[in-house]
């Protein structure tokens, strides 16, 4: 078979990030022995390593623990836009929050955008940090509808804003709301400048270091935290700054939590493209931003969100923004396409600060919405202030022991009413395909000895078996075609195709079905 890099219509035919390809990231061990220190965070992302770089500075000794490998989460998937703009937000956070609430939200990250372009400037970050307006549109009369019911928040909630007939690109744009001074930059060329400050600085880092749901109380008040390997840290504080907590705490948190993805595809476009950051107030997103790639200019085109698992066709979602950026920019060439994951609270305002009252020295920072660059710098700063004991003005709005009645029973109810019926239906969803029917390249739900099975051909016909039931609650697992990975609906875990773990909240791979792969009959 020939190696093609590419399929119809020039999308690369595997995805790949391009802020990873072009960051050189550093390597870790794995913790093998036992071990203290003051503060364990756990997620090497921007949240993880942002909140290690703040406690460095204020002198503490800090260990970040990453179940993976460092920054091969979402931070190394976003499109890393810098803004208070997050959607149509304001005008559901006025009703839901008041008005104190919404001016909290915004200040909150417009603080950390502030606090971001400070830090750049002041270690002298290269990571292509560049001021740019945000503009929100509207792409059709429904839509323009709610953005003027935004627009109106705006105004009453005194936000630095402007209402635009329309935005400079040419997009079909009923109007737009334009936020001046936001920002864009290469996160991870920002966030190993950090972790390197965090690794000279007494603090470490360990990789592929899973930690079992338990956070046992020591003598003295700290907490002996426990690897799937049986090593323990001792720590006085530990931070949970992966997307599913590590520890539940029986904050339930699977139950207030749902998993979407997203979808990218960079452009290098035939039409100037005219500056500025542009989301739609729509759905499907569409979500435009420029960036540098090897000294030419290309556009992060972005978009087709959905919950994890609920996409039949998920590479249909870059041809999509593919023949959107076609129309609006044009396309000489498309060197990358990838996806990311993120997580959405039942209120959409992420959880940030101690896990439960009950667990006053443990934190979390998750439910970002697709907004991980200002809130990750938020999370980082409110739990600093946490541990080191000062006032935090924000700590009420994102407590994640919060529950507002309106809209979160409703989303509760939904929500979890989704997952119950994923559960039933993969469980009685009707097989016919058979292993020895895939082709290189195909994946999918196959019939193996009588039983539903998960199988994939590679590229050298060798194929694998995997169980498709999800190993944090039983759920079944759905193929995702333009990842090469299994999904599960329910809580959003996600594995490779060979059955291990790319995400959370599953810890255990999915049980191999064959030892070893099988070659394709000849």
């Amino acid at each position: 078979m020939e190696d093609n890099p590419f399929m119809s219509g020039g999308l690369p035919r595997f995805p790949e990030s391009m802020w990873r390809q072009t960051t050189s990231l550093p390597n870790f061990g794995k913790l093998n022995e036992d071990m203290e220190t003051e503060v364990a965070v756990v997620g090497a992302g921007i949240t993880g390593i942002t909140t290690a770089y703040l406690l460095a500075q204020a002198g503490v000794k800090v260990t970040i623990l990453e179940a993976g490998t460092i920054l091969d989460g979402t931070t190394g998937y976003t499109t890393a836009k810098i803004t208070a703009q997050h959607g149509l937000i304001y005008d559901k956070l006025m009703n839901h929050f008041g008005e104190e609430g919404a001016k909290l939200y915004f200040e909150a990250n417009e603080e950390a955008l502030r606090w971001i372009a400070e830090t750049v400037k002041e270690r002298k970050i290269e990571c292509q940090f560049q001021p740019e307006d945000a503009y929100l549109y509207a792409d059709s009369d429904e839509q323009l509808h709610k953005l003027e019911a935004e627009w109106r928040a705006y105004e009453r909630l005194g936000l630095p804003a402007e209402w635009r007939d329309s935005p400079d690109l040419p997009l079909q744009a009923k109007g737009a709301i334009l936020m001046k001074n936001q920002a864009q930059f290469h996160p991870l060329h920002f966030v190993t400048e950090l972790l390197a400050y965090v690794t000279s600085h007494g603090g470490a880092a360990y990789e592929k270091t899973t930690l079992q749901d338990a956070a046992e109380p020591e003598p003295d008040g700290r907490l002996r935290l426990t690897t799937e390997d049986g090593r323990h840290i001792v720590c006085r504080h530990a931070v949970s700054a992966s997307h599913y907590p590590f520890f539940d705490g029986r904050g339930l948190f699977f139950t207030r939590l749902h998993a979407e993805r997203s979808y990218v595809v960079a452009i290098e476009p035939e039409k100037e493209y005219p500056g500025g950051m542009y989301i739609n107030s729509g759905s499907p997103t569409r979500s435009l931003r420029s960036a540098e790639l090897n000294g030419k200019q290309v556009v992060l085109v972005g978009g087709e969100s959905h919950k994890t698992g609920k996409n039949d066709c998920t590479i249909q979602s870059y041809e999509t923004l593919e023949k959107f950026g076609r129309n609006v920019l044009g396309i000489r060439s498309i060197p990358f396409r990838w996806s990311a994951q993120d997580l959405v609270t039942l209120d959409g305002v992420p959880y940030i600060g101690r896990i439960t009252s009950n667990h006053p020295n443990i934190y979390l920072a998750t439910g970002f919405y697709k907004w991980g660059m200002t809130t990750s710098a938020l999370s980082a700063m409110m739990i600093r202030d946490l541990i080191l004991e000062k006032e935090n003005r924000y700590t009420e709005l994102f407590t994640p022991s919060r529950f507002k009645a309106d809209p979160s029973i409703k989303h509760f109810v939904t929500q979890n009413a989704d997952v119950a019926k994923e559960f039933v239906t993969g469980k009685i969803e009707l097989v016919h395909l058979k292993p020895e029917d895939l082709v290189p390249g195909q994946g999918g739900v196959v019939k193996h000895q009588g039983k539903r099975a998960g199988a994939y051909r590679d590229e050298d016909g060798l194929l694998y078996l995997v169980d498709t039931t999800c190993t944090h609650m039983g759920c079944e697992v759905k193929w995702n075609e333009a990842e090469h990975s299994w999904d599960c609906p329910c809580h959003g875990s996600r594995f490779d195709y060979k059955g291990e773990v790319i995400e959370g909240p599953a810890t255990e791979s999915l049980p191999r079905l064959r030892r070893q792969p099988e070659q394709a009959p000849s």
